[in-house]
């Protein structure tokens, strides 16, 4: 039977995901725990990465040599980067890039050495069964969420967006920043500290990977949204309902 792996960096961005487990089973591997479970009768492995890049490429392999995953999804928040990528907006990977690799002069900026590439190609089949399911939730986002919490988060008209993805191991919360990755990677999306080393291992293993973020703020001085609220209220839930609506379609 297939059996997908579905990562979040903090427990608060899986707790919707996991209320809906109901034969949840939890094993701990390396610090973290793995829940087992089904969703409408598929096989599903949830964990918790932890932050940052190697965490959550520990992880990855661990669902992958341990758990036996043959496709991987992680899902949480990001910050919104390119103009018209709002808060409440979902951003699906077309592809996923380190921000934050640079062994030049020895290989160019952004390419992580012995690869011959610096963008890490997610899984379009599954990418786009995603974004579908995406679009049917955000299309009425007070179906998921509640009136209170799209009046909270002026979650008036939220998009999906697909295309690149970056990753560093960088909590990107300035104006200069923001600027400044927009500058050298203008095609970037959204911002976020795990999913290209997800990617890369997937790559490495020869197995599906996606890319499911919630935009909760947008990397800047700007940004005002309660973290933890909008992850609790809002992302959390998205990510629980896409996936409702993805494995019922399988």
């Amino acid at each position: 039977m297939a059996r997908l792996g579905l990562i979040a960096a903090l427990r608060p961005e899986l707790a919707a995901v996991l209320d809906r487990l109901p034969d949840e089973r939890r094993q701990v591997v390396a610090g973290r725990d793995y829940w087992l479970g089904h969703w409408h009768g598929h096989e599903l492995v949830a964990v918790l990465s932890r932050v940052g890049k190697v965490a959550a490429a520990t992880t990855a392999t661990a669902l992958i040599e341990r758990f036996g995953v043959d496709r991987v999804v992680f899902t949480g928040a990001a910050g919104g980067l390119a103009p018209g990528v709002s808060v409440g907006d979902v951003v699906v990977a077309s592809e996923l890039l380190q921000h934050d690799m640079d062994a030049s002069p020895l290989f160019p900026r952004y390419e992580v050495p012995l690869t011959g590439r610096a963008r890490f190609t997610a899984d379009a089949a599954l990418s786009q069964a995603l974004a579908e399911a995406a679009r049917a939730v955000l299309a009425n986002p007070a179906d998921t969420l509640g009136p209170e919490a799209v009046a909270e988060f002026n979650l008036r008209a939220p998009c999906v967006h697909q295309g690149l993805i970056i990753s560093g191991d960088r909590f990107v919360s300035t104006s200069a920043e923001s600027v400044a990755l927009r500058g050298a990677l203008p095609d970037a999306l959204a911002v976020e500290m795990e999913g290209a080393a997800v990617a890369q291992v997937c790559h490495d293993y020869g197995l599906p990977f996606a890319a499911l973020r919630t935009v909760s703020d947008r990397a800047d001085d700007t940004a005002h949204v309660d973290f933890t609220r909008f992850i609790d209220q809002v992302a959390s839930r998205y990510s629980a309902a896409v996936l409702e609506r993805y494995f019922s379609a399988l």
